[in-house]
Parts: structure tokens; sequence; C-alpha cells
């Protein structure tokens, strides 16, 4: 089973970016699709963005369209995260998904088959 760590989290004022790292031991890497989930205090954890084995592939909650990014390097076995405009409601904790299925199977948060432990990522106003 592919084991994730995620990395890049941090302390960032509103309009500023970050760049979230999922490095993937373990597995075939280039096999998963991928994903990034949130959790903030007291709420559900919640999707953020998803992509294909191939790359081909992408999906954004409608919450962060246009403002992060989603890539995959599948030769370093590592999942990124762009995270540009950074508001404080972005403030959670940050999981990196694996899914033995689709990218819409991440979408729908279905046939996930690891998780992270989570970064935190904090935004100030």
């Amino acid at each position: 089973q592919v084991q994730l760590v995620e990395s890049g989290g941090g302390l960032v004022q509103a309009g500023g970016s970050l760049r979230l790292s999922c490095a993937a031991s373990g597995g075939t890497f280039s096999s998963y699709a991928m994903g990034w989930f949130r959790q903030a205090p007291g709420k559900e954890r919640e999707f953020v963005a998803a992509i294909s084995w191939s790359g081909s592939s992408t999906y954004y909650a409608d919450s962060v369209k246009g403002r992060f990014t989603i890539s995959r390097d599948n030769a370093k076995n590592t999942v990124y995260l762009q995270m540009n405009s950074l508001k404080p409601d972005d403030t959670a904790v940050y999981y990196c998904a694996a899914s033995d299925g689709t990218a819409w199977d991440i979408r729908r948060v279905t046939h996930i088959a690891s998780w992270g432990q989570g970064t935190q990522v904090t935004v100030s106003s």
C-alpha cells in the first residue's frame, strides 16, 4: 500500500502563496489518482483538488478554482498543490490522498487507498 507524506505547510499572509508537496512510497505511484483535501477546525474534511494518474485530468473545488493548481511528477513520486492568492478561509490541515480508481473517485471520496498525515496551512489576515 502506498504511504504518503505531506510537506510545505506554514504560516503566510493573505494574498501570499505556498506550495504543498506529497511524497509517495511503497507503491506504484503512477498508477494512482491523487488528490488534496483540507479540514478546518470544527469543520468536516472537504475536497480541494484531484489529478488523474497521467495528469491529463484535474478537478477543483469551486472555492479554490483559479487560485490553486494541482500537478504531479511521476518520476519523483510526488504530487503538488500550488496555492496562490491565499485567504484566511484557506486555513486548514491539508491532506494528500491516493486512489486506485480515478480522479473522479477522489472527487467523490471513494476508492481511497491511502491518506497522508496532514500539513498545517495558516493564512493570517
